[in-house]
């Protein structure tokens, strides 16, 4: 009997887990349908998901619908922009739900998300991109129910980003890393929700950026009464990084805006609580620090938020007579005054005014004090600012766990003031801009983490109306040393309104090594940034004329280097280089742009007088046009235009992508044949030309490249009484097809020739036509294939000189008949009686036999042609 029911239950166990992983495969398509049906009765907008799914495991003993890749954007007059965004949404709802009617509503008991985004934007008309929802008629009385109800118990949302962004005002503010959690009951009208929410915080006003990424954290109690759509805070704590503020009040939605009636304060007045101010990757551990003095930070805000008022609020940050040290630091900062306060009365937003009354800290015998007002911030910010004092850097890390290899030494001293307005500044009205005073930095050391050291002497800057001064900046870095002094004429414009930076310096260097300006990564930071383009910023607009005795690059050094450098527009244009090098000199104009995704250049190079060995043996791109140029000793003058692609992570050429010419002129050159394989193959295939003996001087050649082919166009060069035309191409492969052609006298091509030519008159000796030969180098520079015609040439000469003679025996001969015939025909003046017939037959044989026997006789011997 037992075994038997033993057997019934494990039968019903059985079913039971079919039944859970099957019912989801049955609701799947309804719960879709469901959530469809809900989203588009509600919003007028595009929303899209991946898929739904349903599991009756995850919270058991709930169920669990998952939303994927959530998505709803905008339709006009916010066409395109994503609203909302969720990787994964969870719910969370009692199984009984999946079996609801149609009409009946799904309940959902508990909602969580991870990685959304909510991106809340503010038009000029003041339109709000988040209005999605549809306009409904009203209502008829037999109105059905709608396929969803909320009874909210419990929510969380992970890794979140919410941006806020108002076209009007400028205001632009983005909540990053939010980590959010609330549970309480949303079906009673009155609520206690518990929360925890932790965040990032940057916001910016008018291109101003007021806070950057500042850690916030609120575990807070919240008191929600629904149907007056108010909030009271309760038990709470929250911190900005690690200062501690307590809020008392409450907010309340209404129909034109939010009404506030806050308080808030430090809960300890602790010198502490500015400390805990300093981002956690600046601060050091608060608990090893001793401090005296207070700090506080309290103050209200109270009123209406609408599109045309703010509540009024006040904030008040005080200290006074406060001081610290941290354990193991020999200095302390004492003597600490701050008074500021955040004021707005009227409840207009352009009546805030910020009053930081004084700001003062003293370490040993060095006091720095600084003050400053800002009013009029929405509309047009009045600004008025001093700072006064000496501050001993090698104090501020005595005193302060600044984390550095090699502490910083140098003194600064500081006494400027400032008063503008932003409208001014934005249209560089430097009539109503008033500054004075200068900044002083006298023996600065600096070593960063890569061990390189900054060593600047003195760095003096001044300040007037219409610029900043830079006076004097002396420096040493590695093996170069810096001079510099010049003027930034928009620095406030810069610094406020995100404008062009403008200036114009003047630099001289003794020595410059381009390597001390290099980062040195690490392996795992050379990964991470492999991807990562160089680019010329573009807010520069100022240009630099540089004059340095030595430049250091790579394995060059480069003697009596000037110029000047424009930068703008993302572009760096060089005017006027020059350099000496390579035993002579160079000049170069050109630019280099990283305006479009892939880096370009184009210069223009003149060489004079450069060596020819060193410049096409040292230089890559030169050995890639020319590389036979390296066997050649002697000067070259050259104009060479080039132009092509940069490689973008290291701003090296793209060899493949140079296109442009070279003109180029050789000066007392000889040729090392032995150290080219190309050349000694060619002197062993022409072996009455010595490479070594030929003459360069002077020669002109013309080049042209593109695409990684160099085209060498005919040029003719001279050995000893030979003519050569020299033509072809080869690629930056190495790989070539030239063709010389040779006008050789005929007295180079071997015995057998010269033989025949030695029997020639003189006369007609000269007459003999100089030999074209004919050479084809293929291959490669470093294995190359060399076929000639000299063979051919001189078997065709040997055979055209031995048909010369030949012809002119021929013709010798007749000539000599036609005389004895001439002869024998002519009167005679003796009365010897003569057969004329028998006569002249026999003269004729007698000088035929001659003149065959001399050509046995004299016949060249057939040597074998070259």
């Amino acid at each position: 009997m037992l075994k038997k029911i033993l057997k019934i239950v494990g039968i019903v166990l059985l079913l039971l887990v079919v039944s859970a992983f099957a019912i989801p495969y049955f609701f799947k398509d309804q719960i879709k349908a469901k959530i469809e049906k809900a989203i588009n009765e509600k919003v007028d907008a595009k929303v899209a998901f991946s898929d739904a799914d349903l599991s009756l495991f995850k919270n058991f003993p709930n169920a669990s619908v998952t939303i994927e890749q959530l998505t709803i954007i905008n339709k006009a007059p916010f066409e395109g922009d994503t609203l909302v965004a969720f990787e994964e949404l969870n719910l969370k709802m009692s199984i009984g739900q999946l079996f609801n009617s149609e009409n009946e509503p799904m309940q959902i008991d508990g909602i969580d998300s991870k990685n959304g985004l909510i991106n809340i934007i503010f038009n000029k008309d003041g339109v709000g991109n988040f209005d999605i929802a549809l306009k409904e008629e009203k209502p008829s009385q037999d109105s059905k129910s709608k396929p969803l109800s909320l009874t909210i118990k419990e929510y969380s949302v992970e890794n979140f980003k919410f941006k806020y962004y108002d076209e009007r005002s400028k205001i632009k503010m983005v909540l990053d890393s939010i980590n959010h959690e609330g549970t309480g009951d949303f079906a009673a009208s009155k609520l206690d929700l518990v929360t925890k929410t932790t965040t990032k915080v940057s916001l910016d006003m008018d291109k101003v950026n007021y806070m950057n990424n500042v850690a916030i954290s609120l575990d807070a109690i919240l008191g929600i009464d629904l149907d007056q759509s108010k909030y009271t805070f309760k038990k709470n704590e929250a911190k900005i990084n690690e200062l501690p503020l307590k809020f008392d009040g409450f907010i309340q939605m209404v129909e034109d805006g939010q009404v506030y009636d806050l308080t808030f304060q430090t809960p300890t007045s602790s010198f502490k609580n500015f400390l805990g101010l300093i981002p956690a990757q600046y601060a050091a551990n608060l608990k090893e620090v001793t401090t005296s003095g207070d700090f506080t930070v309290t103050g209200f805000a109270k009123g209406k938020l609408t599109d045309t008022t703010v509540p009024k609020f006040n904030i008040d940050i005080a200290s006074n007579n406060a001081s610290f040290q941290y354990a193991n630091m020999p200095k302390s900062v004492k003597n600490i005054i701050i008074d500021t306060k955040i004021i707005n009365e009227t409840g207009v937003l352009n009546d805030t005014y910020v009053n930081l009354d004084k700001l003062s800290f003293q370490i040993d015998q060095d006091v720095f004090n600084a003050k400053a007002n800002i009013k009029n911030i929405a509309e047009n910010a009045l600004v008025n600012a001093e700072l006064k004092g000496t501050i001993n850097l090698s104090n501020v890390t005595k005193a302060y766990p600044v984390k550095l290899d090699k502490p910083l030494t140098g003194v600064l001293k500081a006494d400027v003031k400032t008063e503008f307005d932003m409208q001014s500044v934005e249209k560089s009205d430097y009539a109503r801009i008033k500054n004075a005073g200068t900044i002083d930095l006298t023996g600065f050391n600096y070593t960063d983490e890569n061990g390189k050291t900054m060593k600047i002497s003195r760095a003096l800057v001044s300040f007037d109306p219409s610029r900043v001064n830079l006076k004097q900046f002396n420096a040493v870095t590695g093996k170069t040393d810096l001079a510099v002094n010049g003027v930034l004429e928009n620095f406030y414009g810069f610094v406020f309104k995100n404008q062009e930076l403008k200036g114009n310096f003047n630099l001289n260097s003794n020595q410059l090594a381009v390597s001390d300006f290099m980062t040195t990564e690490t392996s795992t930071t050379k990964e991470n940034k492999a991807s990562e383009p160089m680019k010329i910023p573009a807010f520069l607009n100022c240009s630099l004329t540089a004059k340095a005795n030595t430049v250091l690059y790579d394995n060059l050094v480069l003697k009596n280097v000037s110029g000047k450098v424009i930068i703008k527009d993302q572009k760096a244009t060089l005017e006027n280089g020059k350099t000496d090098i390579f035993g002579g000199s160079i000049a170069f104009n050109g630019d280099v742009s990283t305006k479009e995704k892939t880096p370009k250049f184009n210069m223009d190079l003149g060489l004079n007088s450069v060596d020819i060995m060193q410049t096409f043996t040292q230089l890559d791109m030169m050995k890639k046009i020319a590389p036979i140029a390296g066997v050649i000793n002697g000067k070259l003058n050259s104009k060479i235009k080039i132009s092509g692609n940069l490689n973008a992570t290291e701003m090296t050429p793209d060899l493949n992508s140079l296109s442009g010419d070279l003109l180029g002129q050789l000066l007392s050159t000889t040729v090392n044949s032995s150290n080219s394989t190309l050349l000694t193959a060619l002197d062993d295939k022409l072996n009455f030309v010595d490479l070594k003996k030929l003459n360069l001087n002077d020669l002109k050649a013309a080049v042209t490249f593109k695409d990684g082919k160099v085209n060498v166009k005919p040029f003719d060069l001279k050995y000893q009484d030979i003519k050569v035309t020299v033509g072809g191409t080869h690629g930056f492969d190495q790989n070539m097809n030239y063709n010389l052609k040779l006008d050789v006298p005929a007295k180079y091509l071997g015995t057998e020739a010269n033989n025949l030519i030695a029997k020639l008159s003189p006369a007609d000796a000269k007459k003999v036509e100089n030999v074209p030969i004919n050479a084809i180098l293929g291959g490669s520079f470093s294995n190359p294939k060399v076929t000639t015609d000299v063979k051919q040439a001189t078997t065709s000469l040997v055979n055209n000189l031995v048909k010369q003679q030949k012809d002119k025996f021929i013709s010798g001969g007749k000539e000599a008949l036609n005389s004895v015939i001439s002869n024998a025909t002519k009167p005679k003046n003796d009365t010897t009686k003569t057969d004329v017939k028998k006569d002249v037959q026999t003269k004729a044989n007698d000088l035929l036999k001659g003149l065959w026997n001399k050509k046995k006789k004299e016949a060249p011997k057939t040597d074998t042609p070259q």
